[in-house]
């Protein structure tokens, strides 16, 4: 499959008509925009589309870059994903907090709502919801973390909010994290982001717990 299709399916850019988001979205306060600064290393995926779930099998690893814009309610995404040799890039997307408390994931040219945030119980966590639009909506989420150790509890509650919107097991793809092409070396001076921490795991095996996992 093309890098390209794969780039604008994980970076968020299929665009969505306004419709409700089913399954406990985020409801920020005023310090919800700086604890979503900073690098998200990205964990797993979930989609119904069968061909989003072949295209996710074609990632390696990936990583968000969430930085201020300049309007206090707008943070910049810049995404990262390595995909066969290559190392994509996208930063077409931003989080918006609206005025109805809610975080979306808007497209930064055609200000339309591509995603939008979901209630983790964990602040090191972070959990999109998507609506990809074909002959139907399809539903999906994306797992991202401030480093790979996560826990059996928040793995269960990913999996929570993935059967809320009726996505099977069967529809999660890990990522391997098995290559270093995306590991970024040259973060500017004011970024908040950091490099992200080497991954040593692979996908698990069916029965296993997913990679980086813990118990309680």
């Amino acid at each position: 499959m093309a890098t390209a299709t794969i780039a604008a399916a994980l970076g968020l850019m299929a665009l969505l008509p306004t419709a409700s988001f089913p399954c406990g979205a985020l409801r920020p306060d005023n310090a919800t925009a700086p604890k979503l600064l900073g690098m998200w290393l990205y964990v797993a995926g979930a989609a119904q589309l069968p061909q989003h779930l072949l295209e996710m099998l074609l990632i390696d690893h990936g990583h968000l870059c969430v930085e201020p814009r300049t309007s206090e309610q707008e943070l910049l995404i810049t995404q990262h994903l390595a995909v066969g040799d290559q190392c994509l890039t996208n930063n077409s997307t931003y989080f918006e907090t609206t005025a109805d408390n809610t975080t979306l994931v808007r497209h930064a040219k055609t200000q339309q709502t591509v995603g939008m945030l979901m209630n983790f119980s964990s602040e090191d966590v972070l959990l999109i919801q998507y609506q990809l639009q074909r002959e139907r909506t399809y539903l999906g989420l994306y797992l991202y973390a401030r480093n790979l150790s996560v826990s059996t509890a928040h793995w269960e509650e990913f999996q929570r909010h993935a059967t809320c919107l009726g996505l099977s097991e069967k529809a999660v793809v890990y990522a391997p994290w098995k290559t270093e092409l995306c590991q970024t070396k040259e973060i500017e001076g004011n970024s908040p982001c950091t490099e992200p921490t080497a991954a040593v795991t692979a996908s698990p095996p069916p029965g296993t717990h997913p990679p980086g996992s813990e118990g309680n």
